[in-house]
């Protein structure tokens, strides 16, 4: 049974019928889904939720299909790690890692918004799908679509990173590189999606596809024993998940599922472009687009489609938004996994990185529960690391040659 009543607009409120719309006709505003809460409250207990699968469609009632997923069945619920090596380094007393560095099927949170997005373009009778992306988003449509039987185009700027070049193509999409940034292959992908009768992912199927980030914060509720986190860090690129994970903990807390108690969210991006926290530093929600320039390409969205909201959910929940510098990102990465041995793409590292700004700056509070939102894996962005780990050269195969070059450097480590 499908409890999704219509799409709204988030700003004039006008409804529109469940249909491939992601703006409004009067405002452009975005849409959004919207459900029947009421029966949801009735027909439906957290402990029942507890019985089923783990994965994200433990909470299939409050996603936007109307019939079983075509894709993505093993996605989601990945883990949520008690991070206490990664506390003390920061200076925290309690620290959890939400890692969906190994969601299922391509190493990223992305797989929980394809799988949605793709079951309903099958829902929609979409033959031919597609995206713009900064990379993890392509390798995860690739994939799914590959697996559900769809045509696909994945549209992508030409300097991406390589790793994610190759682990989108492997799946057989038709991969086109553009002479451009993100705002510009998304302007063209508009285009497409408005003269082809094609499902664009982050386009015409955005107002369902933006739902499956929900599951993120669903999840990290449930693992918590179903209570919120007092903070919780994001990272940002379009700043559509920073509003999913308010708008989960808000469903929860209108079910009665959790303790009405409030989050702190805290916005998380490069300095080479911070779009969404700068206008978060200035205050208000009106967003200055910028020029990418940082190694955390998965977050280089210039003109963030959901920057405006995203401010209001950093400041409206008393959180803060901050950004971090390359040589920051690549220190956030390496802390990481040499805490936690979890190894996380650039994206990861700003997470981390801010997360220390912000606990130096005394925006995060030391002593309350922190959630910090992995969203990618280190192996999509090894270029990042590569030639900053140290390297101490090649030896013979002679005990001697180990003892001078290891044992001694061990020494001076102890020492």
């Amino acid at each position: 049974m499908s409890y999704l009543l219509h799409l709204k607009c988030r700003e004039c409120g006008r409804t529109y019928p469940l249909e491939p719309l992601a703006a409004c006709e009067d405002c452009w505003a975005p849409l959004e889904a919207v459900y029947d809460y009421g029966a949801l409250w009735s027909d439906l207990r957290r402990e029942e939720l507890e019985t089923r699968p783990p994965n994200m469609w433990r909470y299939h009632e409050l996603l936007p299909l109307n019939g079983e997923p075509c894709v993505g069945k093993q996605t989601g619920f990945t883990p949520l790690v008690a991070a206490p090596r990664l506390a003390q380094a920061l200076g925290a007393r309690e620290v959890y890692i939400k890692n969906d560095a190994v969601n299922f099927p391509t190493l990223s949170f992305k797989d929980r918004v394809v799988a949605v997005a793709l079951s309903k373009a099958r829902e929609f009778g979409f033959a031919t799908v597609g995206c713009s992306s900064t990379g993890n988003l392509a390798n995860s449509v690739a994939a799914q679509a590959a697996a559900g039987g769809f045509h696909t185009f994945i549209f992508v700027p030409a300097d991406l990173e390589a790793e994610k070049i190759v682990a989108t193509r492997v799946y057989g999409a038709r991969l086109v590189k553009i002479s451009g940034n993100y705002d510009q292959v998304n302007r063209l992908c508009s285009e497409i999606a408005q003269k082809y009768s094609w499902g664009i992912v982050n386009v015409n199927l955005r107002s369902y596809y933006s739902e499956g980030s929900k599951t993120f914060g669903f999840e990290v509720a449930e693992q918590l024993g179903w209570r919120l986190p007092q903070n919780i860090v994001v990272p940002m690129a379009g700043g559509s998940l920073i509003t999913k994970i308010a708008k989960a903990f808000e469903e929860l807390k209108r079910l009665g599922w959790v303790e009405p108690m409030e989050t702190k969210l805290f916005g998380a991006q490069a300095t080479g472009c911070s779009p969404i926290t700068t206008a978060a530093k200035n205050g208000a929600p009106e967003i200055t687009p910028q020029k990418p320039n940082t190694i955390a390409k998965s977050l280089s969205i210039g003109n963030p489609a959901d920057g405006y909201y995203a401010v209001k959910t950093i400041l409206g929940s008393g959180g803060a938004g901050e950004d971090t510098t390359d040589e920051e990102i690549v220190e956030g990465i390496r802390l990481l996994a040499e805490t936690e041995g979890i190894f996380t793409e650039t994206a990861g590292g700003v997470t981390v990185s801010v997360a220390r700004k912000l606990l130096r700056q005394g925006q995060l509070n030391p002593d309350e529960l922190i959630v910090l939102a992995i969203t990618g894996n280190g192996l999509k962005t090894v270029g990042a690391v590569s030639g900053k780990l140290e390297d101490n050269g090649v030896i013979r195969p002679k005990l001697v040659d180990f003892e001078e070059q290891y044992l001694n450097l061990a020494a001076v480590a102890k020492a």
